[in-house]
C-alpha cells in the first residue's frame, strides 16, 4: 500500500522543525520555542514513524538523543551511552510505565525512587584510583565533549574521593537560581545579552574555552547515578546515592524518596510541585527510576532511553505567545505601568491573557514591540512576565513601541523623576489614581474590608459616590443597592463588613495609606515607635530616621505625606467615624514567649498565610527574617518546608511544627 504524500511531507517537515529546534536549544543555547512546544512537535513525529515504520530513518530526531558537538572539544565516546528520559505528563501515563515494567518482569509488585529532575547539563564524570581525570557532555548520547578544565572550577564536584575507586558518575550540572540572578544582573550593567534561563546559562558557561569566565559563574552539580565502577555498589538505586555521596559526591538526597508503589508517587505529585517552590534550583519534573539494580538491568534500554526510568513533567512554567497590544495602567502613586495583552495561552495551571512589561525602560531594552512572539513566564509562578523576544518570528515591518507623554486616563502630560525609570501622572484629580488607591486601602494589605473589591470600587468612585478613602465609612446601603448588580442583602453585608473595619490597628493604617516606600512590614515598625497617629504627624525626620529600620528616604515619604493638607483633611474626616488603635501596645507583650525573639517561617501553613502568622508575632514582641542564621531562635514549619529546616537543623535552631505554634499562641 503506497503512503499518502501527505503524510511524507508532514514527517519530512516535523523533522525539519526538530532539528531546527534541536539547534537552538543545544547548540545556540538561545531556544525559540518553549518545552511543552518542542515535546508537542516530537510526540506528533512518534505517532507518524509509529503508523507508518518503513518511513523511520536513522537520522530521525526520535533515533537519536539529540545535541551536536561543537568545535573547540576534544569529542569523548562514551563507553555506556548517555540515553535521555521518555516523558510523561499525567498520572495515567504513569499508570501505564509501571504496568509496562510489570509485564516485562513478571512481577506485581516494583518499588521506585522518586527524584527532581534537575534542569541542567547533564554530565558524565570518570575517576581512576580516586582521582578526577575526565569529564564529558552528553552530547549525542554516544558522543560528547570533552569539558574537563571547565568541570574542575565547580566547587561541588570532588577533584579527589574519599577512597582509591576507579568509577565513572552521571549527573547534573546547573546554575542556582540566585547566582543566575546575580549573573544576569552583571550583564545588564554591562549591556550585554542576558539569559532567558538558568538551564541555557549553565550550558553555555560548560561552552567557554576560559575555565576562568567559567569560575565566576559558580556553577553546581548533583551525582545521580553510577555508570561503572571496580566495586560492586549496593544493589538498590537509592543504596547506590548513600554509596557515592560517602564517596565525596554531592548528591540530592534530601529529595529522594522511596514508594513502594507507583500510587504512592501519584498521591503525592502535588506535594512535589509546590515543593520546587522552595527550592534554589530550576526543575521542570520529576524522575521515577526502579529501586532494584537487578530490575533496572533485566528492563534494559530502547534504542534511545531506559526502560527502567521516566520523567514526569510537571505543568509548563514558562511559554511563548503573541503580544496583541500594549496598553497602559495608571497606579495609586500615579506610575504608569505598560501591560501586554496576549493570545491566551495555559500556563503554570491558569490561562494567562496579559503580562506585566514592568517599565517602558524594560520594552526599550527588551526592544519588545506589538506583534512580537515572546517567552512568558510566572514570576514566583503567580505574576505573568514577558521574558524575552523570539526576534526570528518578528513580522519585518513591526516597530518600536512609542512611549506616551500623556496619561491615558486623564491626558495630563506624563514626567519622569531624575533617579526613577518611572513614567508618572502627577494630577492629583486624576480618577484612575483615586481608583486604585481606594482599591489598595480597601485590600488584604491594607484594611482588609471584605466584599469590597477593585469592580464595585470603580462604580462607587464612577457614580460620585467615593471621593476618597474616607469617604468609604459614610457609605450608605442606599448608596450600595443603587449600584448595578449589587441588591439590597448584598448592600447590607457590605455596610456590615465596613462597620467591622472602623476600628483600625495604626500599623493597618498607616500600610493602607499607600505612603511611597512604606510597605506593611515598615508600618509595624513605625507602630512600634510611635503610640498614636497624632504623634506619627508631627513626627520629625530625627526622629523617625532614630528608627534602625527607617532610613532618610523612608523618613522624607512619611514627613511629606503628613504636610500635605489634602491628606490631612481626609485623615480628619476618617477619624470622625473610626477608632484608630494601637494594637502593639499591649502590657502582656513584654511577658510574651515571642518577645525579643526572632523567627523564620518556612512550608505552607494550614491555618494562616505567611503574612498572618508573621503579624501575631510581631503583634507579640517577636521579630521576623527571611533566612536562617545563628541569630535566629525559632523556625516554624508548615507542609513541605524546603531548605530553611535543613539549615535549622545544621545550625541547632529550634523548630516548631503548625500546631505547636498555634498551641503557644493560644496562651496569649
Amino acid at each position: 500500500m503506497s503512503i499518502p504524500k501527505e503524510i511524507v511531507q508532514e514527517i519530512n517537515r516535523l523533522k525539519s522543525l526538530i532539528h531546527y529546534h534541536n539547534k537552538k536549544y543545544y547548540v545556540d543555547y538561545y531556544p525559540e520555542i518553549s518545552d511543552s512546544e518542542f515535546d508537542e512537535l516530537m510526540a506528533k513525529l512518534i505517532k507518524l514513524e509509529k503508523e507508518y515504520p518503513e518511513l523511520i530513518e536513522a537520522n530521525s530526531p526520535t533515533q537519536r538523543v539529540g545535541g551536536k558537538l561543537l568545535d573547540g572539544f576534544k569529542a569523548v565516546a562514551h563507553k555506556i551511552p548517555m540515553k535521555s528520559l521518555g516523558n510523561t505528563y499525567s498520572s495515567g501515563e504513569l499508570i501505564d510505565f509501571d504496568q509496562r515494567i510489570k509485564k516485562i518482569l513478571l512481577v506485581d509488585d516494583v518499588k521506585y525512587v522518586v527524584e527532581y529532575k534537575i534542569d541542567g547539563v547533564s554530565i558524565s564524570l570518570k575517576y581512576e584510583d580516586g582521582e578526577f581525570v575526565q569529564a564529558a557532555t552528553r552530547g549525542d548520547g554516544d558522543f560528547g565533549d570533552d569539558v574537563t578544565n571547565n568541570i574542575r572550577t565547580i566547587r561541588s564536584i570532588p577533584i579527589k574521593l574519599t577512597r582509591a575507586i576507579s568509577i565513572e558518575v552521571r549527573g547534573e550540572v546547573f546554575f542556582p537560581i540566585p547566582n543566575f540572578k546575580e549573573f544576569n544582573r552583571q550583564r545588564d550593567e554591562l549591556n550585554e545579552k542576558t539569559f532567558a534561563n538558568p538551564r541555557n546559562a549553565a550550558a553555555g558557561s560548560l561552552k567557554l574555552l576560559d575555565p576562568r569566565e567559567v569560575n565566576k559563574r559558580h556553577l553546581d552539580a548533583f551525582i545521580y547515578n553510577i555508570a561503572d565502577c571496580n566495586e560492586n555498589p549496593p544493589e538498590t538505586h537509592f543504596d547506590r546515592l548513600v554509596y557515592i555521596k560517602d564517596l565525596g559526591f554531592k548528591v540530592n538526597l534530601k529529595h529522594s524518596i522511596k514508594y513502594q508503589t507507583i500510587n504512592g508517587i501519584i498521591n503525592d505529585l502535588n506535594s512535589w510541585e509546590i515543593g520546587r517552590n522552595n527550592l534554589d534550583y530550576e526543575t521542570d519534573g520529576l524522575v521515577i527510576k526502579v529501586n532494584s539494580i537487578d530490575y533496572q538491568q533485566k528492563l534494559g534500554f530502547t534504542a534511545k532511553e531506559p526502560r527502567w526510568a521516566i520523567s514526569y513533567k510537571f505543568p509548563a512554567k514558562q511559554m511563548t505567545s503573541k503580544i496583541i497590544d500594549i496598553t497602559l495602567s495608571v497606579g495609586r502613586l500615579g506610575t504608569i505601568t505598560p501591560v501586554a495583552i496576549l493570545e491566551p495561552v495555559f500556563l503554570s495551571g491558569t490561562t494567562v491573557s496579559r503580562a506585566s512589561l514592568h517599565n517602558f525602560d524594560e520594552i526599550k531594552r527588551k526592544d519588545i514591540r506589538i506583534g512580537d512572539t515572546v517567552f512568558i513566564e510566572k514570576g514566583g509562578e503567580i505574576i505573568p512576565q514577558v521574558v524575552s523576544v523570539v526576534e526570528s518570528k518578528r513580522d519585518l515591518e513591526s516597530k518600536p513601541f512609542e512611549m506616551p507623554t500623556q496619561c491615558p486616563e486623564c491626558k495630563s502630560i506624563l514626567i519622569k523623576d531624575e533617579d526613577e525609570v518611572a513614567l508618572r501622572c502627577v494630577n492629583i484629580n486624576c480618577i484612575a489614581q483615586l481608583k486604585r488607591k481606594i482599591q489598595y486601602f480597601t485590600s488584604k494589605s491594607g484594611v482588609d474590608i471584605e466584599g469590597l473589591g477593585e469592580s464595585i470600587v470603580e462604580l462607587l468612585v464612577d457614580k460620585g459616590f467615593l471621593k476618597d478613602y474616607a469617604d468609604i465609612f459614610y457609605l450608605t446601603k442606599e448608596d450600595l443597592s443603587s449600584l448595578e448588580g449589587l441588591g439590597d442583602k448584598s448592600a447590607e453585608n457590605l455596610i456590615q463588613s465596613i462597620e467591622l473595619k472602623k476600628k483600625i490597628p495604626l500599623h493597618k493604617l498607616i500600610t493602607a495609606l499607600g505612603i511611597k516606600h512604606i510597605g506593611n512590614k515598615a508600618s509595624q515598625t513605625i507602630t512600634k515607635n510611635f503610640t498614636s497617629l497624632s504623634s506619627l504627624k508631627s513626627a520629625t525626620i530625627e526622629e523617625l530616621t532614630a528608627i534602625p529600620e527607617i532610613g532618610p528616604v523612608m523618613a522624607e515619604s512619611v514627613i511629606q505625606f503628613f504636610v500635605n493638607t489634602n491628606n490631612l483633611n481626609v485623615l480628619n474626616k476618617l477619624e470622625k467615624v473610626c477608632e484608630i488603635i494601637n494594637d502593639y501596645i499591649n502590657p502582656s507583650k513584654e511577658k510574651s514567649f515571642f518577645t525579643s525573639k526572632k523567627f523564620v517561617l518556612t512550608g505552607n501553613l494550614s491555618n494562616f498565610t505567611r503574612k498572618e502568622a508573621e503579624e501575631k508575632i510581631i503583634s507579640l514582641g517577636g521579630t521576623c527574617s527571611s533566612s536562617v542564621s545563628n541569630k535566629t531562635d525559632y523556625v516554624i514549619i508548615g507542609n513541605n518546608p524546603g531548605s530553611k529546616l535543613q539549615k535549622a537543623k545544621e545550625l541547632n535552631v529550634k523548630v516548631l511544627n503548625e500546631s505547636e505554634f498555634i498551641n503557644i499562641l493560644e496562651t496569649f
